[in-house]
């Protein structure tokens, strides 16, 4: 039996939530619907933690769906690179939803519970198969069942302020926009090679790069891809999405749902079209390595005049994505590395940040700044959360933004790009202003009058701790993330370059 479900475990990464999300809809009001999404996604964890530890060491698991063989099969596909985000979005989940119960009761009418608790499942289902599906066409699927979860899940915010509705109607237009370029370029891509499968379309572009149709396809790639990971200038639906969404939707969209998106144009840059391809090179370099290093900048700048902390993480978030596409731009092992190791590192950062946020609205009632003064007093464990996230951000040495923006900067020296290592370490100054403002907000300014606050509670408190466990292991033990990063970013590049050595 025990072999039987071994065998199983890539389907069953995607079958579980996909299956248990109406069954929330039936358990109806109470906490049933909870209690099956926690005990979901701690099953999808763990078999994320098995499909890890199996490709850890270089193996690649391959799961043919209903025994066809690919091409003419869906093949799921699992090497340490995709294994690695397989765990962030699974292990992200586990920790959220014991978090989410008390901050759902406070923001989500009861008899709407079992709705949420559905579309979250289905959005877990939906970037679990768009990370380990071998099939570009069910990327596209995979991503349209997450996206459409997702719109309702950051409608759901309405309850607390209408605006949810608006920014989850740009969200879905934005997010349609991007479906329909991915879409057109997977059309060009099998008008040219007759196949779906990424492993063969890789071997077939290679035989066909100087196609005019196969570079059209891969502009349409890029541009569907970099609407949906918020990619500088297409990031207009990311802040009223996070902003309005329910304090848990945010949590775990900012930690997981752009860092699938980066994982998607991560495996179709490098391993459909691959390391080598010219064509790729000079837009990445030419293009989205320029917009990477704008978004920096400019992303960071804008935050530091918000006045709601969710708003603010927002831009952080978008900056934050300019530095991991920055890495994969580099084109070089250790510039991938960086991108994949920050995909981690961002992930646990941004999670504790939001949730530190989703705490203050629960004992405040508000995520405004010029209504949180003297909070820092009031809950004292959820500020101290606040600040040790935020020197990750800035990118303070024993702490996992440190490691992430050590080897950026290591990777632009290898390439002798010394003003690009500099804007690194220029831009990480503009994040100490707008962490400094929240802090100074904190502890040095008075509370409102007649606000009465009290310290969040455990079941919130004790996972947003987790997070900044991981940031502080993390970056004084940088091995496991680092290794796992460079490991995958080595397969990457290795396997690119067999696709074109001839």
């Amino acid at each position: 039996m025990m072999s039987l479900i071994e065998a199983n475990l890539p389907a069953l990464q995607v079958m579980l939530p996909l299956a248990a999300a109406p069954f929330c809809l039936i358990l109806g009001r109470g906490s049933g619907a909870w209690a099956l999404a926690t005990f979901i996604a701690f099953a999808t964890f763990a078999i994320s933690i098995s499909l890890f530890a199996q490709t850890y060491e270089g193996a690649v698991v391959t799961y043919h769906m209903g025994n066809w063989a690919p091409p003419i099969g869906i093949e799921y596909r699992i090497d340490i690179a995709n294994a690695f985000v397989l765990l962030i979005v699974s292990g992200v989940a586990a920790i959220v939803l014991p978090y989410a119960r008390r901050s759902i009761d406070a923001e989500i009418p009861a008899e709407r519970q079992p709705l949420f608790y559905t579309a979250f499942l289905l959005c877990i289902a939906g970037l679990l198969g768009v990370t380990i599906t071998g099939d570009a066409f069910n990327v596209f699927v995979f991503f349209e069942i997450s996206a459409l979860s997702t719109y309702a899940l950051v409608a759901a915010g309405s309850w607390v302020n209408k605006r949810a509705l608006t920014a989850a109607y740009n969200y879905l237009i934005m997010g349609t926009v991007g479906a329909t370029f991915f879409v057109i370029g997977i059309g060009m891509l099998y008008m040219v090679t007759g196949t779906l499968n990424m492993a063969d379309l890789a071997t077939r572009i290679a035989a066909h790069g100087s196609s005019s149709t196969v570079q059209m396809g891969f502009v349409f790639i890029l541009v569907g891809i970099g609407l949906k990971l918020a990619m500088f200038p297409l990031h207009l639906w990311l802040p009223n999405a996070y902003s309005f969404a329910p304090s848990v939707v945010t949590v775990f969209l900012s930690a997981t749902a752009t860092k699938v998106a980066v994982y998607v144009m991560l495996r179709f840059m490098f391993s459909v079209f691959g390391f080598d391809y010219e064509f790729q090179a000079n837009t990445l370099r030419l293009v989205a390595l320029p917009l990477a290093i704008i978004a920096m900048f400019a992303a960071s700048i804008v935050a530091i005049f918000q006045d709601d902390l969710k708003r603010m993480l927002a831009y952080s978030s978008i900056a934050q994505i300019g530095y991991i596409l920055l890495g994969f731009t580099l084109l070089t092992d250790t510039g991938l590395t960086a991108g994949i190791v920050h995909l981690f590192n961002h992930a646990v950062t941004k999670a504790a940040l939001f949730m530190v946020a989703g705490c203050f609205v629960f004992a405040a009632g508000t995520s405004s700044l010029s209504r949180l003064g003297g909070i820092g007093r009031d809950m004292p464990w959820t500020t101290a959360a606040f600040v040790i996230a935020g020197l990750s951000i800035i990118g303070l040495p024993l702490t996992v933004g440190f490691v992430s923006k050590w080897y950026l900067v290591l990777a632009a020296l290898e390439l002798g790009w010394w003003p690009v290592a500099l804007m690194v370490m220029a831009s990480s100054l503009l994040a100490i202003i707008y962490i400094w403002r929240v802090i100074e907000i904190a502890y040095l300014k008075p509370a409102p009058e007649g606000v009465t606050r009290r310290e969040a509670p455990l079941s919130m408190l004790l996972p947003t701790w987790i997070f900044v466990g991981l940031i502080i292991w993390f970056g004084v033990n940088a091995m496991m993330s680092s290794t796992a990063a460079g490991r995958a970013a080595h397969a990457l590049i290795n396997s690119s370059h067999m696709l074109w050595k001839d």
